[in-house]
């Protein structure tokens, strides 16, 4: 399963996504696609999302069994501790 997430996204993007995905909330998509069709949606979302914030959770072959990917203007990056994914917060 791959749930991506949008915030404060560009007017069409949200439009996009529902062809592959349903949006179970606002901003909010759960669905199934193939790896390729996955890349090729993040590469779309990461190239247009602008000031806004993207984030994509996906199935991974590690002990979490996902990975996540994060493009636009990020509070909060992901980061590897021995294996495990965390968040981190920029300092300011």
């Amino acid at each position: 399963m791959t749930v991506i997430v949008l915030i404060a996204a560009p007017e069409g993007l949200r439009g996009h996504l529902t062809r592959w995905m349903v949006e179970v909330n606002a901003g909010v998509f759960v669905g199934n696609p193939s790896r390729r069709v996955r890349d090729r949606l993040w590469e779309l979302l990461a190239s247009r999302i602008g000031e806004g914030q993207a984030v994509l959770v996906e199935p991974a072959t590690n002990e979490q069994g996902w990975a996540i990917r994060t493009a636009g203007r990020d509070r909060w990056r992901p980061m590897d501790f021995d294996g495990l994914i965390l968040s981190a917060r920029n300092r300011r």
